[in-house]
C-alpha cells in the first residue's frame, strides 16, 4: 500500500478543483450486474441499446481493464449559481439543464483528471485509464463504494460534502492503493426527489424508469414523444433538473470551480429564437456545448413541445411555420403544438 502517496493524491486532486476524491476497488460493486439486469429486463432503458449491448463491462469493472487494481473516483462540482427551477414559470424561456448550459463537461472534466494521471505517474508509476462518462463505467455504484457519496432515491450520487451537483469522472490504476470506506445512504424518508418529477419516472425510490424522464425524452429518444408525456415536459428542452434542485443536501453544494459550466445565454434562450434555427446556425450557436450531439431537429423537436405547453398566442405563429418541415417528427410536433395554443 502506497498510504503517503494517497494522500498527497487527494490532496492535488483538491487543489486542481475537484471537490472529492476517494478509492474502491474494481471489485467492490458485486451487486451492479444484478441490478443492471433488472433494470435492463423491465425495459427501463428505454431506445438506449447501448447499456444492453455493454452490460457485461458496465457490470463488472475488473472486466474494463482486467489490470486495474485501485479505481480513483473524482467528483467536480458544476453547482448553478441561480435557482435551477425559476425558469419553469417562464413559459416563452427555454429551460435546459443546468449541466448542458457552459462548455462540454466531457472535455474539462477528462483534461482535469488527464492532469491528475500525469501527477500520479510521476509520483508513483504504474499504468491507468481515465474515463468520463462515455465508457462503460458504473460511475455512481464505484462513488458509493470508493465513499465518495451514496445514490439518493433519485439514482444520482449525492454527499453530504457538496450535494448532488457534480461530475463524476474515474482513473483506473494498476497501482495499489488503500481503499477508502463506502459511504451510507442518507436520504431518511424524505421523498422530495420522487414527489417533485413530472412524469412519476421514479416507479419506487432508487429506481429510475428512462422512459418516462425528461432527460432521456430530450435527449436519447427518437421519434414523437408521447402525448401523455409531453404535456408534462413544460419548457424543457433539453434535460431536467427537477429531482437534482429539490435535493436538500444541497444546501452543502460546493460552487463549480471553472467558469465555462455557466452560460448564461444559453440558460435564457428564448423558445421562438431557438425554433428559428436552421441546421448551420444550430451547430454554431451549441458549438463545444453538450446540446450539439442531440442535433438540431431534434432540439426543434423539443422547442414546439414547449411551445405547445406555453398557453401563450404569441407563439402560435412559430409553430404553424414549422408545420412543413422535412422531418415528420418535427412537423407533427408543430401541428401538435399550434393546435394547442390560442389564436391571437
Amino acid at each position: 500500500m502506497q498510504q503517503g502517496l494517497k494522500e498527497r493524491l487527494v490532496q492535488q486532486a483538491l487543489e486542481m478543483g475537484f471537490v472529492g476524491c476517494r478509492i474502491c476497488r474494481p471489485s467492490d460493486v458485486p451487486e451492479v450486474p444484478e441490478r443492471l439486469e433488472a433494470f435492463l429486463a423491465a425495459g427501463h432503458h428505454g431506445q438506449m441499446g447501448w447499456l444492453e449491448d455493454r452490460k457485461a463491462w458496465r457490470g463488472d469493472p475488473a472486466a474494463l481493464w482486467p489490470e486495474a487494481r485501485s479505481i480513483i473516483m473524482l467528483a467536480e462540482s458544476y453547482a448553478p449559481e441561480q435557482d435551477p427551477l425559476a425558469v419553469l414559470e417562464q413559459p416563452e424561456k427555454a429551460a435546459i439543464s443546468v449541466y448542458a448550459q457552459g462548455r462540454d463537461y466531457h472535455d474539462i472534466v477528462k483534461k482535469r483528471l488527464k492532469r491528475l494521471a500525469r501527477w500520479l505517474i510521476a509520483e508513483g508509476g504504474g499504468e491507468l485509464k481515465v474515463f468520463v462518462d462515455t465508457a462503460p463505467v458504473p460511475e455512481k455504484a464505484l462513488g458509493q463504494a470508493a465513499g465518495l457519496g451514496w445514490q439518493g432515491k433519485h439514482t444520482n450520487l449525492l454527499s453530504r460534502d457538496w450535494g448532488n451537483w457534480a461530475f463524476l469522472g474515474a482513473i483506473f490504476t494498476t497501482l495499489d492503493l488503500a481503499p477508502d470506506a463506502p459511504e451510507v445512504d442518507h436520504c431518511g424518508s424524505c421523498t422530495a426527489c420522487q414527489d417533485i418529477c413530472p412524469t412519476d419516472a421514479f416507479p419506487e425510490p432508487y429506481r429510475l424508469d428512462a422512459r418516462r424522464c425528461i432527460s432521456y425524452l430530450t435527449i436519447e429518444h427518437r421519434g414523437p414523444v408521447d402525448l401523455e408525456l409531453r404535456e408534462k415536459m413544460g419548457n424543457r428542452i433539453y434535460g431536467c433538473d427537477d429531482c437534482l434542485a429539490i435535493c436538500p443536501w444541497n444546501k452543502f453544494a460546493v460552487a463549480a470551480s471553472d467558469l465555462r459550466y455557466h452560460g448564461r445565454e444559453v440558460a435564457a434562450s428564448d423558445l421562438a429564437e431557438l425554433a428559428a434555427l436552421d441546421d448551420a446556425a444550430f451547430r454554431a450557436r451549441f458549438s463545444g456545448s453538450p446540446i450539439k450531439r442531440i442535433g438540431r431537429d431534434r432540439l426543434v423537436r423539443n422547442v414546439l413541445y414547449a411551445i405547445g405547453n406555453s398557453g401563450l398566442a404569441s407563439l402560435r405563429p412559430v409553430a404553424q411555420g414549422l408545420t412543413g418541415e422535412a422531418d415528420p417528427t418535427v412537423a407533427e410536433a408543430a401541428r401538435w403544438a399550434a393546435a394547442r395554443l390560442p389564436r391571437s
